[in-house]
């Protein structure tokens, strides 16, 4: 099923993603991340890779692993940077043949040393390059991304804006966004998205802080924003790994539920192959649902 059917039927859509293992790793290794979240029922499974495709092989390997095997739907990642026209009918040849029929276009971060300049003798530039040709094959459904508080490399909110609107009209079916902290900065975005004219599912990128390392790294990539609330929690607890780590499932978890309150599309959780974290929130938001459905 493609995934913008499922966001015609349900509301809200859950997701998680995960992520190959690195190019020399067993990909063995990664059954057990999805094994660990099967049973929690998500309606997709997104399949990321590394910078410049160094593990596209891998991407579509798992996605046919999600979808035949585990019957979950797969979302397969696929960005601009290395890819020719070759590669591309020859990526969307494999996704075919194993029944995959979702694809999330992105340009794709930019391998160490690489500049944009360096793209310009490929044809395919941005997301929007790619969403198109993926469009022109009607057999496959395009997810593409949006940035809440912009996209790093845009000068303004508004312009990224502008620029999404044009991946959308191209042919973009739904959108996630990159991880945010700050739900009010997410909120703004969607009003402004709305008034520009872009009306498909928007689901929520939602990443559970498990070590200080790692979040600083990914707002640095993301120009996600932090919350006072959210330094609190980094500050005071950050010389306490174990500690840290229950404080960020609980702002996630509290995140989600003014997210669902305000009416998302979908949820789409970045479980980093972490499926307990995962497990926790998705236990904790079902928890919370069904006291509230008791009450009313």
């Amino acid at each position: 099923m493609q995934i913008k059917e499922i966001f015609k039927v349900k509301k809200p859509v859950i997701s998680f993603e995960i992520f190959p293992p690195k190019k020399d790793d067993d990909i063995e290794t990664i059954y057990n991340t999805i094994e660990a979240l099967k049973d929690l029922r998500p309606d997709f499974i997104s399949v990321t890779y590394g910078a410049g495709g160094s593990t596209r092989d891998k991407t579509v390997e798992i996605a046919s692993i999600v979808k035949n095997k585990y019957n979950i739907e797969a979302l397969a990642h696929l960005t601009c940077i290395s890819l020719g026209e070759e590669g591309l009918s020859r990526i969307l040849e494999d996704l075919r043949s194993n029944n995959v029929e979702n694809i999330m276009a992105l340009r794709g971060d930019l391998p160490q040393g690489m500049k944009k300049e360096d793209l310009e003798n490929s044809p395919f530039h941005y997301a929007s390059d790619i969403v198109s040709t993926i469009k022109k094959r009607e057999s496959f459904c395009a997810g593409a991304a949006c940035y809440p508080e912009g996209h790093p490399e845009c000068e303004s909110l508004d312009r990224d804006i502008s620029n999404l609107k044009y991946k959308v009209d191209c042919g973009a079916d739904f959108l996630a966004t990159q991880l945010f902290f700050d739900n009010n900065r997410f909120y703004n975005f969607m009003d402004k998205a709305r008034k520009a004219g872009i009306s498909i599912p928007v689901t929520a990128g939602i990443m559970p802080v498990t070590n200080k390392k790692q979040i600083e790294r990914m707002v640095s990539l993301s120009n996600a924003s932090l919350p006072d609330k959210f330094k609190r929690i980094m500050n005071k607890y950050e010389h306490n790994p174990e500690a840290l780590k229950e404080a960020g499932i609980v702002y996630a978890t509290e995140q989600i539920i003014d997210l669902l309150s305000w009416g998302i599309d979908g949820i789409h959780l970045y479980t980093m192959n972490r499926p307990e974290t995962c497990r926790r929130i998705m236990n904790n938001i079902t928890s919370i649902r069904d006291s509230l459905e008791n009450v009313i």
